[in-house]
């Protein structure tokens, strides 16, 4: 077990008082236990110095902006994965179960793909074990890391450690993939209505869930049924 992951996961989560306040312990978590190369460390400097100084309104749009505000960038995993629908059903239930039976308690109004959570759940889990299953969405936080470093964000530290922490380089079939979907603009509000519109969804016997989302879960030894049911979207308390 490790207290990385937990750290990563406070600075990817919506900035507050308290996550101010702890910056400059996260930063000497992730340094003592070095989990990742000094190199990655290092760049979570500017993060870490913003967190620290910056008017925490002013963090709280920046993050908004990103990450609620820009689909291409959302911290939910199989968003990336599952095409334009967001129905994530059945995967969302096993995951879920995964946490639940690694004593991980998820608040109702929590998605299981949520990337903080994820990484939360990584740090109740054995070293070994906890780089394995980070490993299996490696291409969706390589996809995530060169889109931040495009705009120019401190938060493409967090993904550039969580890539060296996973120690392996990502499928490159899946990463040109994740590279071909629109990397959407948030101030284009006629472009992000269609990008968020829900595809229709049916249901009956020859229905499958996503092919890619059902093969990470199997990776990570959750059994997908692939059955789709919606899955709403919780909000931030």
């Amino acid at each position: 077990m490790t207290n990385t992951y937990k750290a990563l996961s406070a600075l990817l989560s919506y900035p507050t008082a308290e996550l101010k306040q702890s910056a400059g312990e996260i930063r000497d978590i992730v340094n003592q236990e070095a989990l990742a190369p000094e190199w990655a460390l290092r760049q979570l400097a500017p993060l870490i110095d913003d967190l620290k100084s910056v008017d925490l309104y002013e963090l709280q749009e920046r993050y908004v902006f990103l990450f609620d505000r820009t689909r291409s960038l959302s911290l939910h995993l199989f968003e990336h994965v599952h095409g334009e629908s967001r129905d994530r059903g059945q995967a969302m239930v096993d995951l879920k179960t995964l946490y639940a039976e690694g004593g991980l308690e998820v608040d109702a109004s929590e998605l299981p793909d949520y990337l903080p959570l994820f990484l939360e759940y990584l740090s109740t889990r054995p070293v070994d074990e906890a780089r394995a299953l980070l490993a299996e969405p490696l291409s969706v936080i390589a996809a995530l890391k060169e889109r931040l470093v495009k705009r120019k964000t401190p938060y493409a530290a967090v993904f550039r450690i969580l890539e060296a922490v996973a120690g392996r380089e990502p499928a490159k079939s899946e990463l040109d993939e994740l590279r071909k979907a629109p990397d959407d603009d948030p101030d284009d509000l006629e472009a992000l209505d269609k990008a968020w519109e829900d595809e229709p969804v049916t249901f009956g016997p020859d229905e499958a869930g996503c092919p890619k989302v059902d093969q990470m879960l199997e990776r990570m030894g959750v059994n997908s049924t692939a059955a789709l049911d919606t899955a709403p979207a919780g909000e931030r308390s």
